[in-house]
């Protein structure tokens, strides 16, 4: 028998649907669930577009990364130079093979130290 022929027969246990005057009518809170469920989907998918967007590793956070990136490389060829510069410098103070003009440079900087023949001239 089907449910038009016996309109008050209950319904099959899986069938969520409503029987009236011999019709099937969906049920009101399915159609509100699905409905629910759209809106919670198009708003998930609205969220991962704006992280997408402005998150932390979104198409904004690009562009501070690559003038981050430009900045350090910068400094990173600055102290490339100022390494270069202090072995230079440790090169020459070598124990074994100094340089006279560098040690008497640093004797004379760091220490006040002069020959009796020459002449100090203060910078004031």
């Amino acid at each position: 028998m089907s449910d038009r022929q016996n309109p008050g027969h209950d319904a099959p246990k899986g069938d969520q649907s409503l029987v009236r005057r011999g019709r099937r009518v969906a049920a009101p809170p399915r159609a509100r669930r699905r409905g629910l469920g759209q809106v919670a989907a198009a708003a998930g998918i609205i969220a991962f577009a704006a992280l997408a967007l402005v998150g932390p590793t979104g198409v904004s956070a690009w562009a501070d990364s690559r003038q981050k990136l430009e900045h350090r490389e910068t400094q990173l060829t600055e102290l490339r130079a100022e390494r270069d510069r202090i072995a230079n410098r440790v090169e020459l103070l070598d124990p074994e093979n100094a340089d006279p003009d560098l040690v008497g440079e640093l004797l004379r900087n760091n220490l006040n130290v002069a020959h009796p023949d020459e002449i100090v001239v203060p910078r004031d």
